[in-house]
């Protein structure tokens, strides 16, 4: 057995940052409970705290550990989806009608990631089953390809020079494979399909 040590280090940074997170966003509504609601500043702090704790969960999917039989139920993936949406460009359709592989979960929060950079004006995204193949489709009003970086999704390339914006690039192929799936995309201007 191989130790993952990329996603212990995720498991642990969003276990560790997840309890703060959740004792701000308790200071935030015993402040508002006590007559301070309403104010600007509480406002912005309370969207700040809400996007942070969103992306946290987002990122313990995507990016920590899992075992291979763990299960991740839909309406987790919902919350997940639509608190990661909130005030953000893109808008999530979870078409999946039941619980799933955290292998399987896990490849699709990377891969979304990877359709974010490509949807630079927002847009939607469905992730849908075609029989056993799962199906992601994002349209926007543009749609913008970074080559190397999407070809290295198919055919992973130790050369390219990935930034940690793009770490997903890199861990998706890894993730894909360990779930005994092939990537396939096609796009144009305005839509962008993956299929795994």
């Amino acid at each position: 057995m191989t130790t993952d040590i990329a996603a212990l280090i995720g498991s642990r940074i969003c276990h560790d940052l997840i309890s703060p997170i959740g004792a701000i966003g308790n200071g935030v509504e015993l402040l508002s409970m006590s007559g301070n609601s309403g104010s600007a500043e509480l406002d912005l702090i309370t969207q700040s705290v809400q996007n942070a704790n969103a992306r946290i969960r987002f990122f313990r999917i995507a990016y920590g550990a899992a075992n291979p039989d763990q299960l991740i139920g839909r309406q987790e993936v919902l919350s997940v989806l639509a608190a990661t949406a909130l005030g953000g460009r893109l808008s999530y359709f979870w078409q999946i009608t039941n619980d799933q592989s955290r292998g399987m979960v896990r490849s699709t929060f990377l891969l979304l990631q990877c359709m974010e950079t490509a949807m630079p004006l927002g847009g939607d995204i469905q992730i849908s089953t075609d029989g056993d193949t799962w199906v992601l489709t994002g349209t926007g009003p543009r749609i913008k390809i970074d080559q190397p970086m999407w070809d290295a999704l198919l055919v992973p390339d130790d050369t390219l020079d990935i930034k940690a914006a793009h770490v997903q690039f890199a861990l998706a192929p890894t993730v894909i494979a360990d779930i005994d799936r092939r990537l396939a995309f096609t796009f144009d201007d305005t839509s962008l399909t993956l299929r795994f």
